[in-house]
C-alpha cells in the first residue's frame, strides 16, 4: 500500500484569467480593441440612476410585441411570466431601441444579476428591435397588489 501525501496553499484571491480572442483576431492590440469594445452593462447601476423619461411611442405596435416576448419569461420561483407578475414598470420603444424598466421580487433575488440579461435578449430578439437597455429600480418596491387578474387566478389568490 503506497502513502498519500497532500499539500494544501492558501490562496487570498483567485489568479485573472486571460479571455480567449475572437475568430480571427491574432494580434494583441487587436484583442484589447475588441475586449473594449465589448459591452459589459451594469445592471444594478439603474439603483441610484434617475427614472428614465418617457419616449414617444411607437405607431407599428413593436410595444406590443415586447410584451408578448417579456410574457415568456416566468419567475423561477413563481410560477408566473414576469409581465404579469407586475416586474415590468415600463416598456418603451422608440426608433428601434426599447427602454425596458423592472424590478425583482426583492432585492435579495436570486436571480438579481441573470433576469435583467434574460430581459435584455428576449426583447433584442423582437423583429425591429436593435438595442434595448434595462434599468432595474427598487422604487416602488414590489408588492403583490402589482399583479395582473391572470397571474391572481394562476396563484389562486382570486
Amino acid at each position: 500500500m503506497t502513502e498519500r501525501a497532500f499539500e494544501v496553499e492558501e490562496v487570498n484571491e483567485a489568479k485573472p484569467v486571460a479571455k480567449a480572442p475572437p475568430p480571427g483576431i491574432s494580434s494583441t492590440r487587436a484583442l484589447a480593441e475588441a475586449q473594449a469594445a465589448e459591452r459589459q452593462p451594469d445592471y444594478l447601476e439603474g439603483f441610484l440612476n434617475p427614472k428614465p423619461e418617457p419616449a414617444e411611442s411607437d405607431a407599428g405596435g413593436i410595444t406590443e410585441e415586447v410584451i408578448a416576448a417579456l410574457r415568456q419569461i416566468h419567475d423561477p420561483e413563481i410560477p408566473v411570466n414576469i409581465y404579469d407578475l407586475g416586474l415590468i414598470y415600463g416598456v418603451e420603444v422608440h426608433e428601434g431601441h426599447a427602454t425596458i424598466t423592472m424590478t425583482l421580487t426583492t432585492p435579495h433575488c436570486p436571480v438579481a444579476e441573470s433576469m435583467p440579461g434574460e430581459v435584455e435578449l428576449r426583447v433584442c430578439a423582437v423583429p425591429g428591435i436593435q438595442s434595448c437597455d434595462v434599468s432595474l429600480v427598487w422604487d416602488p418596491p414590489w408588492d403583490p397588489g402589482k399583479m395582473s387578474d391572470e397571474a391572481r387566478l394562476e396563484m389562486g389568490m382570486l
